[in-house]
C-alpha cells in the first residue's frame, strides 16, 4: 500500500506521515525544492518534489499510489498576497484530486478545517451540520478552506470519488516548526508576551490524535462524509492558565475588550506592510476572536472509533518541544523567521 501526504513536512502532515509509517503504509511525500525538511528527517519515505500549483508534479507524485492523504495548506492568517493562498488552497487542491482521479487512486483523504464549520451563536460546540456560509466567515485562510471544501464535494459527487474529508481543530504538539498560530499562543506565553488575553475560545486537540483520526477516516470513513477530529473545548484564559500550571510560573492577566484590539491590530498590519514581518495580531484574527470556536467530534467517535486525550497532555507536549528544540528566548528570531 503506498500513500502520498501533502504537506508532510509541515506540522499535521509530518504527525499523518508518521501515523501511517506504523501503521505499514509505504509513503511518498510531497515537498516543494528547497523546502524546510526537517520533519522529515529520519524517516524512510520517497519523496517527490513538486507543487500545488505545478500541475505536471501532480501527475508525477500520484502516480503508481493507492491512496491519497491531502493535508498540505498555506495556512496563514496575514497574508500581503491571498491571490497565492487562494492558488495553492483552492486550484492546487482542484489539480491534486483530479489527478488522482485519473491515476485511479482507490482512497482519498482531504484534510480541511473546522474553520469551513458553522458556529452557534450561543456558544454551544458545533457539529458537521451546523450551518456555515462564506458571508460570516473572517479572514482570507479561512474563505478559502470553505470555498476549497465547496470545490472538493462537488468533484467527489461528479466523479464519484473515494474521498473521505476531515476537519481537523486547533492541533497542539510535538513538530510544529513554523509555527502554527496556535503554536505562537505557547510559545508567546512561554516568552512572557501574554500579558493579556480576550475572552475567546477554542478547541484544542493533540496533533497525534488528529493525525490517527486521519487513517480512521481512510479505513472507516463514509465517502462524501466529513468528521470533525477535535478535542478539548478551552478558553484561551484557560489555555494560559493551562501554560502557567505546566511551567509552574503565576501570572495575572489582564481582560482586553475586542473592541479595542480592532485598532491596535490595524496599526500592527500598517507596519508589517513596511517591514514585511508578521504582525503579532491581525485584524481577521481579532474579528475571529468574537466567535467562541467550539466543535463536538462525536460523529468521528461514533463512526470512525476516534478518541483524543486530554488538551493539557497536548499543551504539555508542545512545551517539552518548543524547550528541546531551542525555541527560547535567544534563539526564537531563527525559528520564527
Amino acid at each position: 500500500m503506498k500513500s502520498l501526504v501533502t504537506g508532510a513536512n509541515g506540522f499535521l502532515g509530518s504527525a499523518v506521515m508518521r501515523c501511517l509509517l506504523t501503521a505499514g503504509h509505504d509513503v511518498r511525500v510531497l515537498a516543494r525544492p528547497n523546502s524546510d525538511r526537517r520533519n522529515l528527517r529520519n524517516f524512510a519515505v520517497e519523496i517527490s518534489e513538486g507543487d500545488l500549483r505545478d500541475p505536471e508534479s501532480l501527475k508525477r507524485a500520484v502516480r503508481g499510489c493507492d491512496s491519497l492523504f491531502h493535508v498540505a495548506a498555506d495556512y496563514r492568517l496575514w497574508v500581503p498576497d491571498p491571490e497565492t493562498m487562494y492558488d495553492i488552497n483552492i486550484n492546487g487542491t482542484r489539480a491534486l484530486i483530479l489527478a488522482a482521479h485519473q491515476e485511479g487512486i482507490k482512497r482519498m483523504i482531504y484534510t480541511s478545517s473546522v474553520a469551513t464549520l458553522g458556529l452557534n451563536p450561543d456558544g454551544a460546540p458545533g457539529n458537521e451540520e451546523t450551518p456555515s456560509d462564506i458571508s460570516t466567515i473572517s479572514g482570507y485562510y479561512k474563505r478559502s478552506k470553505y470555498l476549497a471544501e465547496q470545490m472538493v464535494k462537488q468533484l467527489t459527487d461528479e466523479h464519484h470519488l473515494p474521498l473521505t474529508i476531515v476537519n481537523p481543530s486547533a492541533p497542539i504538539g510535538p513538530g510544529d516548526i513554523r509555527p502554527t498560530p496556535t503554536g505562537r499562543i505557547i510559545l508567546d506565553t512561554l516568552m512572557d508576551r501574554m500579558p493579556a488575553y480576550v475572552n475567546t475560545g477554542l478547541n484544542i486537540a493533540h496533533v497525534d490524535d488528529i493525525a490517527y483520526g486521519h487513517l480512521l477516516a481512510y479505513q472507516h470513513g463514509k465517502i462524501g462524509e466529513r468528521y470533525i477530529l477535535g478535542g478539548d473545548d478551552m478558553t484561551l484564559l484557560q489555555i494560559l492558565k493551562t501554560i502557567d500550571s505546566i511551567t509552574g510560573k503565576k501570572k495575572n492577566r489582564i481582560n482586553i475588550p475586542i473592541s479595542v484590539m480592532l485598532p491596535i491590530a490595524w496599526c500592527m498590519e500598517k507596519i508589517a506592510n513596511l517591514t514585511h514581518s508578521e504582525p503579532r495580531a491581525t485584524m481577521d484574527s481579532i474579528r475571529m476572536a468574537k466567535k467562541t470556536m467550539f466543535f463536538s467530534s462525536k460523529k468521528a467517535q461514533h463512526e470512525l472509533g476516534y478518541q483524543y486525550r486530554p488538551a493539557f497532555e497536548a499543551i504539555r507536549d508542545a512545551i517539552n518541544w518548543f524547550k528541546e528544540n531551542g525555541y527560547s528566548n535567544k534563539l526564537i528570531k531563527k525559528h520564527l523567521s
